[in-house]
């Protein structure tokens, strides 16, 4: 594959002679993995397709403790669910799960699972957000050690929750604020990457002296997170979160990137995560390319389908809003495959100026992608990725790891206390997923199939 400069364009004589080869989703690669991984990977999906255990995951998990005691419930959700989605608690841990990873050419996207819940009151006070400020400089670390020597496209990413630094309830002022004519030059990206970057005195007047104290605060642990990453040679990918925040958050990334996406060299530091099941999403996935594209900033993104479906529409029905999500699935399907094609676009213009996660776990979203990939001249291990989450969708992920293309695998760590809650709540956010892993039983049954029947039984090391 050829890269030209000024502009950076992949070359359109990239793709091969030969004509474009769909991967082969059929679950072969599974011979990769031990036996007791595969039982596992269909016993925890199983249970996790079943609604009333994710529903009620959080009172099923109090229930087991006092019923099995603490000790026994704890070993058996590290043997399931705990095993199945979590690379473990300790440093140590996480580095033996990340090495298995590589054997089988996928990378780690680690993630603290440490969030603050829309309206929460039990979280409050700048000291627990300074906790996970803590928290999320480790991560940085320990992602970076994770790979000490990352090539040219071998890129060290991470996830960062906003709301882990910031309170949704500043966010829901600032979102409210954003949406008035007024707010346009009070609440700029420009002022506020300027505040962040000079630790001035910064006061908006819609919000009160507390909430302007509080937006200083989080605006420096942004500043700090981002620096370290950038030291440490680390890309953070922004979560999205709900649509009362998510024009908050993308304020405060838009700040981020005017500060850290300037150089032509290195590419994006700050990824944003754009939601196709929403019905703007296009729009502004479109308008914030060319924003990006004209003030000679680099460009990161996260696409994903999104998980929030069923609460944002509860919340538009409850206040009599507009539904702001696709009607149904297959409009769902459309616009990822919109976002999709214009963002290879921008990748095969402008090179490593622009990147993408293709996060997904539907295998025709990543068959257009890789169609679309070789047609553009992309090559698959260039500024173009795949994200998938730990213990699920390994059918696709080995494939595509096994085909040469960067694969990304989202990994949550820490301890049980920390990591249960959050991966109850990742569950209920994306039963759609879970209820759609029929497909991965069915890869996953058949190979143990073959290999109980004795048919190339294979002994794992």
């Amino acid at each position: 594959m050829m890269l030209r400069t000024c502009p950076v364009l992949y070359s359109k004589a990239g793709p091969p002679t030969v004509g474009w080869q769909p991967l082969s989703f059929d679950g072969g690669a599974f011979h990769l993995k031990g036996t007791g991984e595969l039982m596992r990977a269909l016993l925890v999906l199983r249970l996790c397709a079943w609604p009333p255990l994710v529903t009620h995951g959080l009172a099923i998990q109090a229930w087991s403790q006092r019923l099995l005691g603490s000790r026994f419930s704890g070993t058996l959700l590290r043997a399931s669910i705990y095993g199945q989605f979590v690379a473990g608690e300790t440093a140590e841990e996480v580095r033996d799960c990340v090495q298995q990873l590589q054997t089988l050419s996928l990378r780690p996207l680690l993630a603290v699972p440490t969030e603050e819940e829309p309206d929460s009151a039990i979280k409050t006070g700048e000291a627990w957000y300074e906790e996970n400020l803590s928290a999320m400089l480790r991560c940085v670390d320990l992602s970076r050690s994770l790979l000490e020597t990352p090539g040219p496209n071998g890129n060290i990413l991470m996830q960062l929750k906003v709301t882990a630094l910031t309170s949704t309830r500043l966010c829901k002022e600032l979102t409210s604020w954003i949406r008035r004519p007024e707010a346009s030059l009070e609440l700029s990206p420009e002022r506020l990457a300027e505040a962040m970057d000079s630790g001035q005195d910064l006061q908006v007047s819609c919000l009160s002296t507390e909430q302007n104290q509080h937006l200083r605060a989080s605006l420096s642990r942004l500043q700090r997170v981002v620096q370290h990453a950038q030291a440490q040679h680390v890309r953070l990918l922004v979560d999205a979160e709900y649509t009362s925040l998510n024009p908050a958050l993308s304020l405060l990334v838009s700040a981020m990137t005017l500060r850290w996406n300037r150089s032509r060299e290195s590419g994006p530091w700050v990824w944003n995560t754009y939601q196709a099941y929403l019905k703007d999403t296009y729009e502004r996935l479109r308008r914030d390319a060319e924003a990006a594209e004209r003030a000679g900033l680099a460009f990161g993104v996260k696409l994903v389908r999104g998980a929030y479906l069923d609460k944002e529409r509860d919340v538009a029905q409850f206040q009599g809003t507009k539904d702001p999500t696709q009607p149904d699935y297959e409009a769902t399907s459309q616009s990822y495959r919109r976002c999709l094609e214009l963002m290879l676009t921008h990748v095969s213009h402008r090179g490593p100026m622009c990147h993408l996660m293709v996060a997904s776990h539907n295998e025709e979203s990543v068959h257009q992608a890789t169609k679309s990939m070789w047609e553009l001249g992309i090559p698959p291990d260039g500024p173009v990725c795949f994200g998938q989450l730990l213990g699920m969708c390994d059918h696709v992920s080995l494939a595509l790891g096994q085909a040469g293309y960067a694969v990304y695998k989202s990994i949550p760590y820490g301890s049980l206390e920390e990591v249960i809650p959050y991966l109850i709540r990742r569950a209920q956010e994306n039963q759609s997923v879970l209820r759609g892993a029929r497909r991965e039983w069915e890869l996953l049954s058949q190979e143990l199939r073959r290999r109980l029947l004795g048919r190339g039984l294979r002994v794992p090391s």
